[in-house]
């Protein structure tokens, strides 16, 4: 089966994972093209995947941001993740393919900078682009510092902040829980196996430490890869898959070891895909 190639996907990162009464308005404001939601209340982060057509999942993402300007304030943020914004990455994906690939990065492109103009001047939100030009870390460590926004205001907005607003290849975030919850080991276990393939933090979340990852090649180094470099150092009390991964990504696991590694068939990009009803690129009419 091959999916058409006009497959968006918008993994949208939001500032807020407690208040079940925002997460509610976010995931009326995604619709029929939202297909999937992690939340975490130690990050104090929401993790939305929508996809489908272009032209669907870059309205269901303008219907996210402005559901999430109305109900979370950045003032009142206390949370392990860094962040410099309530809407604060907003990366898009270009999917082809099926089992699904990456797609040519200018549909991505060109939707990233729909999505920041559209924010800079209708939200009153500052935009840093990320993708070709420079990476999200990149923007993490710059803006407002040598910086400026790509979009958008040349000042924070005062409740919102700023948005980091890119395009990317597919990657998967895995976070790794630490049996010994020591942030100094985390931190230097996430030194020690960041590469260009895998970004790595320590981070404190609550009474409890991980080693957060993101997956930039999940084709060559992907979770079991980045487990047993984190388990060759500590001990790991559970993983976890923040979001979706390709089929083909959690497939290249050993089954044997799917429970340990916190893979599920059920959490692929795939699955819901076919779940939503997009079924090969012949996308279903949702509620008719």
């Amino acid at each position: 089966m091959k999916i058409g190639a006009n497959l968006l996907e918008c993994v949208i990162n939001v500032s807020e994972g407690r208040d079940p009464t925002s997460l509610g308005e976010l995931r009326h404001a995604g619709g029929d093209w939202l297909i999937d939601v992690h939340s975490d209340p130690g990050h104090h982060r929401s993790v939305l995947t929508v996809a489908g057509p272009p032209e669907a999942v870059e309205d269901a993402a303008r219907a996210i941001a402005l559901a999430t300007l109305a109900t979370i304030d950045i003032r009142n943020h206390v949370g392990a993740h860094p962040r410099i914004g309530a809407l604060d990455v907003v990366p898009w994906v270009n999917l082809d393919g099926w089992p699904v690939g990456n797609g040519p990065m200018q549909p991505a492109v060109g939707a990233r900078d729909r999505f920041a103009l559209w924010a800079g001047a209708t939200l009153g939100l500052p935009c840093f682009l990320y993708g070709p030009e420079r990476s999200l870390p990149e923007v993490r460590r710059q803006s407002w510092r040598t910086l400026p926004p790509d979009t958008g205001p040349s000042v924070a907005h005062p409740s919102a902040g700023a948005a980091a607003v890119g395009a990317r290849p597919i990657l998967v975030a895995y976070n790794l829980w630490l049996v010994k919850p020591d942030v100094e080991l985390a931190r230097d276990i996430a030194r020690s196996i960041r590469s260009t393939q895998l970004r790595a933090l320590g981070l404190e979340v609550g009474d409890a430490v991980q080693v957060s990852c993101n997956l930039i090649d999940p084709w060559s180094v992907g979770p079991e890869a980045a487990f047993d470099a984190v388990a060759s150092r500590a001990g790991i009390a559970r993983a976890e898959l923040v979001g979706l991964a390709p089929r083909a990504v959690v497939e290249r696991a050993p089954r044997h070891r799917w429970r340990e590694l916190g893979l599920d068939p059920s959490t692929t990009i795939e699955a819901r895909l076919e779940q939503a009803g997009l079924d090969g690129g012949r996308f279903a009419m949702h509620g008719g």
